[in-house]
């Protein structure tokens, strides 16, 4: 059974060393080749946006993007494996696509698996367009995944994102 929450019971939080623990144990649920605690640390230092998507005290999800002259680059977007298929991803989205059209950035990039269909459908269903592979960028059992480079103009408004503004 997973657990479910209604989007107004949610909230963003930073991102603290004090939730790093919770943060890994989802991080090691959710992938094969996670992120480690040292690259969650070096993210916050670097002052990249590392936002928590928060129910009560129990951690739904997470985000790390790196803000550049015009753009966000977002390096890792993950909801535990318990909330998700529940819009959670669609709404940590929505918050980071909203705060970097208030950094001024044209545009929101990503890298994702060549074979995570299902993020591959939510980010191209919500305006994300294909652009280029990268080759070998993904670590993988036996050798390397390709992944797919994506992004997404945030100053022109588009249907699926209903046209937010920060």
């Amino acid at each position: 059974m997973s657990a479910v929450l209604q989007p107004l019971e949610a909230r963003f939080d930073d991102m603290s060393v004090e939730r790093l623990p919770a943060v890994c144990a989802i991080e090691k649920q959710a992938y094969t080749h996670p992120w480690t605690h040292a690259n969650f640390i070096d993210s916050m230092a670097a002052g990249y946006r590392c936002q928590l998507l928060m129910g009560g005290e129990t951690v739904i999800g997470y985000f790390v993007a790196m803000k550049g002259v015009d753009e966000v680059h977002l390096l890792n977007i993950t909801v535990a494996p318990e909330f998700q298929r529940q819009g959670w991803a669609l709404l940590m989205l929505e918050a980071l696509a909203g705060w970097s059209r208030g950094q001024k950035a044209q545009w929101l990039w990503l890298e994702v698996r060549v074979s995570n269909a299902r993020a591959l459908h939510i980010y191209e269903h919500h305006g994300f367009r294909r652009v280029g592979v990268r080759k070998g960028y993904y670590p993988a059992f036996g050798g390397r995944e390709d992944a797919v480079v994506m992004s997404l103009r945030l100053d022109e408004p588009t249907s699926a994102w209903g046209g937010l503004t920060a």
